[in-house]
Parts: structure tokens; sequence; C-alpha cells
């Protein structure tokens, strides 16, 4: 008998903002495709990513577990794996229950144990961590190696090219963005102006490696295709899609389909080319006849940022568009923004009722609910920070959590109508000081605000309310202090 345990898949856009959707009030241009799951399922208006920014967000997601346990943060691209392979995951808890795992897009939590070598097997990785085939851009789009890795290997390598990677110094002979701005498709800030390859500048030095080279506007294409190709290969089995997009990071260089079509510059058009690649999954889903039986979870990493490195007009030609959807902050922000952002549900056999919620719910809860979901059994300690809201998920009038913690550069937790930011005293990487587009809510005094009278955190509270400031530290204390 056919297994009739539901199929997951699991869209992770990044950078996508609260009102970067047009089913969540973006009006400068339509993203069809994800409306369309958005009327099909339900609209989450209260749900979170874990933490403000990518690398936090993801181990979250995949361990169950705060990042802040394991000092995750934004990894540079030569970074070692930083989930421990030897304990649980996600995909290892659904191999367990008989599934077979993907992940394809973008990586960025580390590969190997501490020095990479490109030429070779690169591992532990993604098969360590319980997945059964992974198609990645290692690290992200603006850092280099700037070559795709199937499994343990990089993609066309010639042997006779061997790929060097540096972070500390220059190394190989191709051109650099402070050197050659003639070559670049567009400028960027001194970060982002190393090697350049394809017309856009790198952080870090990369040499050899040339017939490896990516294309960026090929992205869409290349890991559709291989979403597509897994979905065919796995109809007759449940199976478990992690697809972490790209788009709508930097650099954003859509493929021509798209390029100029959103009026917004490369940021809207990157925007339409991830509707389009859902859409294209979607359908896929469809085509092999699995899309009735299929819960996917469609999100992003975190919120918004416009100017994040290079010079693509972001904030020049958003026009009246507001990427938070007006909530304060963005990415890497303290504040609502920085993690409240798109959430839609759809599963056709097991959804109960359909429509807006506003349920509190954060992305590390998708693993205990997905374990609920597929009847798959936790060891002790597993996924301690996640909790189990399938019924929210599933019935858009069911609530979820009480309270919730959010990560940025301090921590956040939201309890009831409470919105309390600890205070912060310690330092931020020098180029996120140069951010002016974003708050990032990082003050040496606690913030305290009343999201039911003032959601959009512009009065602090926490001088008139002593008490509720003192209870909810020592609520953050009592979670840190979770084991």
């Amino acid at each position: 008998m056919k297994d009739t345990k539901p199929n997951i898949v699991i869209f992770y856009v990044d950078d996508l903002g609260y009102g970067d959707l047009s089913s969540y009030g973006m009006t400068a241009t339509q993203t069809p495709n994800v409306d369309a799951l958005a009327k099909e399922g339900i609209r989450f208006t209260d749900a979170h990513s874990s933490a403000a920014t990518c690398t936090p967000s993801r181990y979250s997601l995949l361990t169950g577990q705060f990042a802040f346990r394991n000092d995750a943060a934004i990894l540079p691209g030569d970074a070692p794996l930083i989930i421990d392979h030897t304990k649980p995951t996600l995909p290892k808890m659904l191999k367990k229950a008989g599934y077979k795992t993907a992940v394809v897009g973008k990586w960025h939590l580390g590969l190997g144990d501490g020095f990479v070598d490109w030429n070779k097997d690169v591992k532990p990785g993604p098969l360590e961590l319980g997945f059964d085939y992974s198609f990645l851009m290692p690290a992200t789009g603006d850092r280099v190696p700037t070559v795709y890795l199937e499994n343990h290997k990089v993609v066309n390598l010639d042997p006779n090219d061997p790929i060097t990677i540096s972070y500390e110094k220059r190394i190989g002979d191709r051109p650099v963005g402070t050197e050659s701005p003639a070559l670049l498709k567009q400028t960027a800030d001194l970060q982002h102006s190393r090697t350049i390859i394809n017309g856009i500048s790198r952080i870090g030095w990369m040499a050899g490696g040339k017939a490896a080279e990516w294309v960026d506007e090929d992205f869409p294409h290349v890991f559709t295709d291989k979403a597509k190709d897994f979905i065919k290969d796995s109809k007759d089995a449940p199976f478990m899609l992690f697809f972490p997009f790209h788009d709508i990071h930097v650099p954003r260089v859509p493929n021509q389909m798209f390029a100029g079509k959103s009026g917004m510059g490369p940021r809207g058009d990157a925007i339409l080319q991830m509707d389009w690649m859902t859409g294209q999954i979607v359908d896929e889903l469809k085509k092999q006849g699995v899309y009735d039986n299929t819960i996917i979870l469609y999100s992003s990493d975190n919120g918004p940022v416009m100017d994040d490195g290079y010079a693509d007009q972001a904030e020049e030609l958003k026009g009246e568009h507001d990427p938070a959807g007006g909530f304060r902050g963005g990415k890497y922000s303290a504040y609502e923004a920085g993690t409240r952002v798109p959430m839609i549900v759809t599963y056709p056999n097991g959804m109960k009722n359909k429509g807006d919620s506003d349920a509190l719910i954060s992305h590390i809860d998708f693993y205990k609910s997905l374990a609920t979901l597929t009847g798959a059994p936790l060891e002790q300690g597993e996924a301690i920070d996640s909790l189990d809201v399938l019924p929210a998920l599933l019935d858009n009038t069911v609530d979820a959590r009480e309270e919730m913690l959010e990560e940025s550069f301090t921590l956040s937790l939201r309890s009831g109508k409470w919105k309390y930011v600890a205070p912060f005293n310690g330092t931020t990487p020098g180029w996120l000081a140069n951010k002016t587009a974003i708050e990032n809510g990082l003050r040496a005094e606690p913030q305290l605000f009343d999201l039911s009278q003032d959601v959009t955190e512009q009065i602090n509270v926490a001088a008139r309310y002593p008490d509720v400031v003192a209870k909810l530290h020592a609520r953050i204390q009592a979670i840190k202090a979770k084991k």
C-alpha cells in the first residue's frame, strides 16, 4: 500500500519583508503564484523567523534550538559546519519517519570541519545532517566560492584548475572591484569589492575554478530544475524538500525574464523571479499528482533590507512600496520587522480551516510540529526550543504561542501584548553601522512596547512598567539557562 504520509516542502525566501508580497499588501507589482498559496491555505499575520539574520534562522529551523545556544552568527564563506552533525536535526528526524530528504538552494550554515579543500569531497555538510541529496550555493551569492556544490563535490570542477579561497589576503589573478569598476554590473561597498566574477565583486578572493563558476542570472532555472527533478524522483515515497532561495538577497541579478519587469529595480525583479520559481515547483507537485498530499510551508529567513552592499537602487526605486509592511525595523533589527515575515501554509488533504491567522508562531516550531504530523519520535533533549503548533498550522482559528523569543544582536521577548527588547552593550560589525536605512533597535537601556496600542514600537514604556521589564528580563534569562 502506498504510504500516505504527507510530503513536506519548505520554501525559505531570503530577506523577504512582511510587505513584499501582493497578498500582504504590496501594490507596486504582483506575486500571483505565492498569492495562490495564500488563497488555498492559511496566511499568517504574526509569524516570525527565529532571528533577524540568515544563518541563525536556518540553524534554528533545522535544529529546533535557538542560535545563541551555539553562538550561531552570520558566517564567512569558509566557515566550518555550524550544526553538530552528530546531533539530531529536522532531516534526520524525518528520515527516521521514512522520508527521502533534500536541500536545494542557499546554504550558509558552514561546510567542513575548519578547513575546506574545495577540490576534494567537502564534508561534513548537508548529507551528514540527514539530507539524502543536496545542491547548494555553499554560502551566499555575495561570497566566494561562486560555485555549485552537489552532495560533496563542486560541480564542473576542472582538476587542472583547482580552487583556492581566501578571506584574509588577495590571491589569484582575477580583477577586483576596487581596481576594475568598469567590469562591474553593480558597484559595491568596500566589503563586497574583492574578486569579480560574472561582473559582480564579492566578499573574499577566489583563484582557479573557472569552469565551475556560476552565472547569477541562471539561478532560477538551475535551482528550480534540481528541485523539480527531486520531486519527480521521490513522488512514490514521502519526501521533504527544503528550498532556501537565494532571492531576494544581494547581489540581485535577476534573469532576463524578470529584469526591468517590476518597476522597482533589481530588488523588485528578484521578487518576481522568486514568485515564478515558487509557481514552477508547485506546478511540478501538481503534475506529479502529489500536491494535495503535500504540506507547503512558505516563509522568509528574516525581514527586509534595501541597501545591503551593492548599488542596485533598491531604495531609490521602491517608490511608495514599504517592504516592512508598516512595522518598524528590518533585517538585523530587534524591532518587529526584523523577524515578522510572511508565512503561508497549504495542505489540501489536511487543512481544517483556511484564511487569515493571527497565531503567534516561530519557524523554530516547524521541527516539533512536523514530528507530530509525521509520527516521528523525538529523543530526550531534541529540539528543546521548538513547540508543537501543528493545530495552528492547519486551522486558522487556533492559537499557538503565548510567548516568543526573537534573536538579533540582542534578545527580545514577546509575551501577550508586551514586546521587551533587552539592553545591548556589545559591538556590532563595522559594516552594520553604515546601514542608515535600518533601525537595529540596539540600546543600552531596556525597551518595552505595548503592541496592542503601539504595534510600530514607537513609544518605549519601560520606565512606566518596571515590574513588567523585570519579569520579562527574568524570563529571557530562564530561557537562556534551559538545557
